[in-house]
């Protein structure tokens, strides 16, 4: 079997060859007045086609070449007597792969297929490497991550992939439009990172001389719109959070962010809902859809069970009954399904709420199949919600479908005594050992000391909901360019 260097040798002596026959093998203009799929549908009209070639096959005097755009595939049939001489001298030189433009007739073979027979032809591209196929094959999990391009020609069901990612985003965005939401940009680098539990990644501004950070979310500044006299505002935009990278989880991702004055978090539940069965109907065509083999149903209403008792359902313990924070571990190191690992964690903890949030992640979580919402979240783990008529509880909900969070979600503390209090108690978590604090931001704190009317927030983490309505399995299939190890 010939190297990737003596393959590549060939196809450099092709290149030659056609620049000899006064072949311009990289031209501006392109020679194309239908697509490949409109071109099926033209028996008996002339067309121009563009694509690339998949296949080559024949020889003498008939070539065939299936030639693949972005909306299918076509055979096209090249004979020698059928069209310019120097169109034919060009196929001769072709290799899989390349970008070709067929002129002709639409017509069908005598096997009954559908092709364009060629008068002309234009070289579009002349490729040097060949597929993957031709060589070693494209079968390595990491190898097709790190060279989407192939992995997108040589597996159609990628590309589809994401144009389906592309309607569900195109989707989130009409449904907000249309109902008056005014979609804005907000700072990607920030002085204090804020909105979410995360470690940030850090840079240095050299003219202003301080380090900022790439934002954990939008939250914070989409909410100062709020202060400033916007009631529905929302964004989709990019995030970081300098963290582990799994399934569920890319250094970098797409997250939606919206914030609607004078709601709270029923609100917020409601048209979630409404938000996803909307996208699932205009990307898939239904509400109903197979993930990893079980059918799910995004079509409202969803199930919704206060933290406490999803908790009580699926492990059978009460926590309202724990009384101290070292009743609450002890109890939970006699839980099953809690991997002894975890219980490293644990031992931060300083309050039953913590350890109430810690036994739904680590017991509960992975049971939620079906699209479900947990709501009124412990204080101690909501430092922006706010509280519940019980206090020990927030305002606060997460939707949940295949054991995955899609989103967090709660009735804004708009108090400013209260939320200063809040970060206080942040400080305080930080010190006993917790990594993922909120930060302390006395510019935000400023800014609702001006008046910030009650408030609902609501988040999409845009990736996992893509992976759930085209069952994908990891981040990574639906990330086009996902963050990687690099190469050794």
């Amino acid at each position: 079997m010939a190297t990737i260097d003596e393959l590549r040798k060939v196809r450099m002596e092709k290149l030659e060859a056609l620049k000899k026959l006064g072949v311009n093998p990289y031209p501006s203009t392109v020679r194309r007045s239908h697509t490949v799929k409109q071109a099926l549908t033209m028996d008996g009209k002339d067309v121009t086609v563009a694509g690339r070639v998949m296949g080559i096959r024949g020889h003498g005097k008939i070539f065939f070449l299936d030639l693949a755009d972005e909306t299918g595939r076509m055979q096209t049939v090249v004979k020698a007597d059928a069209c310019v001489p120097t169109a034919y001298q060009v196929v001769e030189l072709l290799d899989i792969s390349d970008f070709v433009s067929v002129t002709g007739a639409v017509g069908k073979t005598q096997a009954g297929e559908i092709s364009v027979f060629a008068t002309d032809l234009q070289m579009l591209t002349k490729t040097l490497l060949p597929l993957p196929d031709q060589w070693h094959g494209f079968k390595d999990v990491e190898e097709r991550f790190r060279k989407r391009y192939l992995d997108m020609i040589l597996n159609p069901e990628v590309r589809t992939r994401f144009v389906v990612r592309s309607r569900i985003v195109d989707a989130i965005r009409d449904f907000l439009t249309d109902r008056g939401f005014l979609e804005v940009e907000t700072p990607t680098l920030q002085p204090v990172y804020g909105g979410g539990l995360a470690k940030p990644f850090v840079t240095h501004h050299n003219e202003l001389e301080t380090d900022l950070y790439l934002r954990i979310s939008d939250e914070m500044y989409l909410k100062r719109l709020i202060v400033g006299g916007l009631e529905k505002v929302f964004e989709i935009t990019k995030v970081f959070r300098n963290e582990g990278v799994d399934s569920d989880h890319n250094p970098e991702f797409t997250m939606f962010e919206a914030q609607i004055a004078y709601q709270d978090y029923t609100y917020g539940m409601d048209i979630i809902e409404e938000i996803i069965e909307y996208v699932a109907r205009q990307a898939l065509g239904k509400s109903t859809f197979e993930y990893q083999g079980v059918v799910m149903d995004v079509k409202c209403p969803w199930p919704r069970l206060r933290m406490v008792e999803a908790i009580s359902r699926y492990t059978g313990v009460d926590t309202l009954d724990w009384k101290t924070v070292e009743e609450a571990k002890e109890a939970i190191q006699h839980m099953d399904g809690i991997p002894e690992e975890k219980f490293t964690e644990l031992k931060k903890m300083l309050s039953i709420g913590e350890c109430i949030a810690f036994v739904f992640e680590e017991a509960v979580e992975a049971k939620l199949i079906q699209p479900t919402i947990v709501y009124d979240y412990p204080i101690e783990t909501s430092p922006l919600a706010k509280k519940c008529d019980d206090p020990r509880f927030t305002q606060r909900f997460e939707m949940f479908a295949f054991g995955s969070e899609l989103g967090n979600n709660y009735t804004e503390l708009n108090d400013p005594v209260d939320l200063r209090k809040r970060f206080i108690e942040e400080k305080k978590r930080e010190k006993a050992g917790v990594e993922e604090v909120h930060q302390t931001d006395d510019d935000y704190l400023e800014a609702i000391e001006h008046g910030f009317p009650p408030t609902c927030g609501i988040a999409i983490g845009v990736d996992r909901l893509v992976m759930l309505l085209t069952n994908a399995k990891s981040i990574k299939e639906v990330v086009p360019f996902p963050t990687l190890r690099p190469e050794k």
